[in-house]
């Protein structure tokens, strides 16, 4: 039970100190002796062909030097999307039983999708923290409910209230590599000063900086959860690292596949006899391309492996700096190469700007053409075409958010612990799951799972130890049944058996109703087959309906029921979600208040409303901005410039810019922006009125504006830009030099 008894005093009391006994202390908690400290690196969207360690055809050498200490397990899986494999990892439950049965934006009022994590899932953190570690996670968290992402919390699902004493990252789905909103544990960092600024190297020098920090005074052991941005979408990455892939791309993803299948056998990360999968019909032949789109295609790959050696290089930053400890022998490191599959969100065709994907916009290829020196840069927030997601993937089907295949769970992981692990390149066969870190972690630190954890009962654990396999290549496997489920699409393995059945492919921007009961089910002898390639369904019916009857009751055990095979635009219901500003019309934002996610502040597509800001213009002029949302990705930004009013709208790329006839006159005044939806339904157009005053100075129109959401990680800022920019006539932060009381926004 957690936490253990209060301290009660043992001594003796007298009337003076010489005649009473102090007796000890109270003491600290202190760890299991020898317990390791543990470190997990967990990337975002790498697939199981994109790593060189792996026979990615990009050089990986920190990767490879860490497998040459220790393992690689090659058929080691997560849930084929972010935020459940994120909870299910540091819980040890599998998703749905932590309520992340899908990404925490798309979450609906079914218990096992609330994206609240309940209490009586506890984190490994938390467990770790009251058996005497320190605990620290830096990176990415994906899973606290967007609509509490705000400086006013509430804070109770956030990284700190799950045991971590120490949080540095960013809250969202994604974020821009050059301009992210950061948190450290509940307050906004500035934005950085420096010009060569890239996120990745930022939370590799925070990592490297808390473990000197907590072995600045020693005696504990420590518990590192580092998950970098990367290789998630916005693929950004400094120049230098995209040009050294200059022209290697050239022949496609088709011939990618094939090289890659091959290096994986030679490296004997797939077995000799395994069948390569072909590519799917959705998926064009690279053949079968114009060369302009190939020149698009082949340029967005370059990007991402420059993406994929800094992020390379930058975790190897962080494990040479571990080396260098006395430590190091005693440092447990879990390293999984993706939550997921690599991803095919960037849809057919590549984008130059993702957030379009989560609008139900496809943008074309051909808008790509005039930018093909911006990508990988802080101007675009690209992605590459579902071709090479596919090829990253090699040698399985599809691609995240698939978790009926291993395209979207099957990823690679690395463990090292030099006290323990003596062999050097082994390779490990058995199956295993992303729920079953956290028992290992209890099993090899000597602590046990609490039944109650800080007066809430807890839910057992579900994964398995796979302590016994770091000692030995043929340890039983123990992970002998694991269910499957995203957005409809589900599997189930059980003693070498796997079943799976397909709902829509990711891609599609608006995907159709589905009947669970009449898609086909696929049938694979993975004793036989590594890679799913030959489907047995036909051959062999009665095990197949025995490992769907098994789906269906592991469903119901899972809290995985009801199956929702409703289309995203359906499902996702903020009227049902426990948004802070439902029902209410108008708010008012004071200066400085910023760092508010849209799902926590007011909906602005598909409405009309007004802003209204209350200033005071100094005699020289002032500069900067008064209200903006979202940011170089889509998003809305209301300003003053030159002397005039602005109000500038991003609608992927294409930005309108509407500007005063006259300048702002010196003195206080009220300044209006009036935003007129043309109604009729989503993503229609818009007039935008301006005033200083009650005099009107500028009119404009928007023709085509934002149907759902501006942005996933930049949110609302007043009285200056936090993150990156709407347009760049301006540099953030772009504070206003004025005098600004707040803004105030009215829903129409």
């Amino acid at each position: 039970m957690l936490p253990r008894p209060d301290y009660q005093f043992t001594g003796q009391i007298g009337r003076t100190v010489s005649d009473s006994d102090p007796a000890q202390f109270p003491q600290p908690v202190k760890a299991p002796a020898n317990a390791p400290n543990v470190v997990i690196i967990l990337l975002d969207d790498a697939g199981f062909g994109q790593f060189g360690t792996f026979g990615g055809s990009t050089p990986t050498p920190s990767l490879d030097k860490l497998a040459s200490e220790g393992l690689r397990y090659n058929r080691f899986h997560t849930t084929a999307i972010c935020s459940p494999t994120r909870a299910a990892l540091l819980t040890g439950r599998n998703h749905h039983m932590t309520a992340m049965g899908g990404i925490a934006d798309n979450a609906t009022g079914y218990d096992g999708y609330t994206a609240i994590i309940p209490k009586r899932t506890g984190m490994i953190a938390e467990v770790l923290r009251q058996n005497g570690y320190a605990t620290a996670w830096i990176g990415k968290n994906h899973n606290t409910p967007p609509w509490d992402i705000s400086p006013r919390g509430p804070f109770d699902n956030w990284p700190n209230a799950w045991g971590f004493d120490y949080f540095y990252g960013f809250n969202s789905g994604q974020t821009s590599q050059w301009d992210p909103m950061l948190w450290e544990n509940h307050s906004l960092v500035p934005r950085s000063a420096d010009p060569n600024y890239h996120l990745t190297t930022d939370l590799a020098d925070h990592a490297i900086q808390w473990i000197g920090n907590i072995q600045g005074v020693p005696g504990k052991p420590y518990f590192l959860y580092f998950a970098p941005g990367a290789t998630h979408a916005p693929h950004h990455a400094p120049r230098e690292w995209i040009d050294r892939f200059k022209g290697q791309f050239d022949q496609g993803w088709d011939v990618y596949r094939e090289q890659t299948f091959e290096r994986q056998k030679k490296l004997g990360v797939v077995p000799a006899d395994a069948k390569l999968t072909p590519r799917p019909k959705q998926i064009p032949a690279w053949n079968s391309l114009e060369p302009d789109r190939k020149r698009v295609a082949s340029r967005m790959m370059e990007v991402f492996a420059g993406f994929t050696a800094h992020t390379d290089y930058e975790t190897g930053r962080l494990l040479n700096a571990l080396r260098s400890r006395p430590d190091w022998d005693n440092t447990l490191v879990f390293y999984i190469v993706g939550d997921n599959g690599s991803s095919a969100e960037g849809g057919i065709d590549g984008t130059i700007d993702e957030i379009s994907y989560y609008n139900g916009i496809a943008m074309p290829w051909q808008s790509a053409l005039a930018h093909l020196d911006e990508l990988g840069g802080p101007t675009l927030h690209n992605h590459f075409p579902v071709g090479w997601a596919w090829a990253m993937n090699t040698p399985f089907q599809w691609t995240k958010q698939v978790a009926s295949h291993f395209g979207g769970t099957r990823n690679p992981m690395v463990v090292t612990w030099p006290a323990r692990i003596k062999e050097h390149g082994g390779l490990r066969r058995q199956f295993s799951h992303v729920i079953d870190i956290v028992p290992t972690i209890y099993e090899l630190a000597g602590i046990t799972a609490p039944d109650s954890l800080n007066g809430v009962a807890q839910d057992p654990l579900q994964g398995v130890s796979l302590a016994a396999t770091f000692a030995s290549a043929t340890a039983p496997e123990r992970h002998r049944t694991q269910y499957f489920e995203i957005y409809a699409s589900r599997g189930i393995y059980h003693d070498g058996w796997y079943a799976a059945s397909l709902a829509n492919v990711p891609w599609a921007p608006s995907r159709t109703p589905l009947d669970i009961d009449k898609l086909p089910w696929e049938l694979y002898d993975l004793s036989k087959d590594f890679s799913q390639a030959t489907n047995l369904a036909t051959k062999n019916p009665q095990k197949l309906r025995e490992l769907q009857e098994l789906w269906w009751a592991e469903a119901a055990r899972n809290r995985v029921l009801p199956v929702d095979a409703r289309p995203l635009a359906e499902r996702i219901k903020p009227e049902e979600m426990p948004i802070p500003m439902k029902g209410l019309k108008s708010v008012t934002y004071y200066n400085g208040v910023g760092g508010i996610m849209e799902a926590a502040a007011f909906q602005l597509p598909g409405t009309s409303f007004d802003l209204t800001a209350k200033v005071e213009i100094p005699p020289g002029g002032a500069e900067g901005m008064l209200f903006t949302v979202g940011g170089y990705t889509a998003g809305i930004g209301w300003y003053v410039q030159g002397g005039k009013l602005v109000f500038s709208y991003n609608f992927f790329t294409q930005r309108t810019r509407i500007v005063s006839t006259e300048s702002l006159p010196s003195g206080a005044q009220t300044l209006r922006a009036q935003f007129a939806y043309d109604g009729g339904g989503r993503g229609k157009g818009a007039t935008v009125r301006l005033y200083s005053g009650e005099k009107e100075i500028a009119e404009g129109r928007i023709e085509h504006t934002v149907p759902v959401v501006f942005s996933s990680f930049d949110g609302v800022d007043v009285g200056l830009d936090r993150g990156a920019p709407v347009d760049f006539s301006y540099k953030p932060p772009f504070k206003f030099s004025g005098q600004l009381d707040g803004v105030t926004v009215d829903l129409k």
